[in-house]
């Protein structure tokens, strides 16, 4: 539902053209490109990814990052040597909640793109309904599916307290 909204949004006819022909601007043709398919997948996946480092990043006490500063670290240290290996459980969790629908959609392609430009779902999913190649399919459904468990035993390698729900 969410990328079809963004299908009338960007469309020739749609509202960001309609503005920009309004305000006597050239308008866009972002629709069926990959432009268009990245815009939707950071659209639907990035408070996938964010939220859980917001709720890691809202647990972090104050006194720590003040404890930091205290010691002299300055504000680029403090981010780097106590913020970020702090947040590492959140940032696990959303590469585990976002890698897997990223890498195996095929509807947002499909709807932005117009099929167009083809991502790994597509080819999955035209494999078992147009190619009637089962095989073809499956196979690549295979190789996704290790590359997806490989990915998922690296992330964990990362995540040592098993905060982060990773394999």
């Amino acid at each position: 539902l969410r990328t079809l909204a963004w299908l009338s949004l960007l469309e020739k006819n749609g509202i960001i053209n309609t503005i920009l022909n309004f305000l006597h601007l050239p308008s866009l043709n972002i629709i069926n490109t990959p432009a268009a398919i990245i815009l939707g997948m950071v659209y639907n996946y990035l408070p996938f990814m964010v939220l859980p480092i917001y709720n890691v990043l809202e647990k972090i006490d104050d006194n720590t990052i003040n404890a930091a500063r205290d010691l002299g670290a300055n504000t680029m240290q403090t981010l780097t040597r106590v913020i970020i290996p702090l947040s590492i459980p959140g940032i696990v969790s959303g590469i585990t909640m976002v890698f897997v629908p990223a890498l195996t959609t095929f509807v947002i392609s499909n709807i932005l793109g117009g099929s167009k430009v083809l991502l790994i779902g597509n080819v999955i999913e035209q494999e078992f309904t147009k190619g009637s190649n089962w095989n073809l399919g499956s196979g690549l459904s295979l190789v996704m599916m290790i590359f997806i468990l490989i990915s998922m035993a690296f992330i964990a390698k990362y995540d040592k307290d098993g905060e982060g729900m990773s394999v």
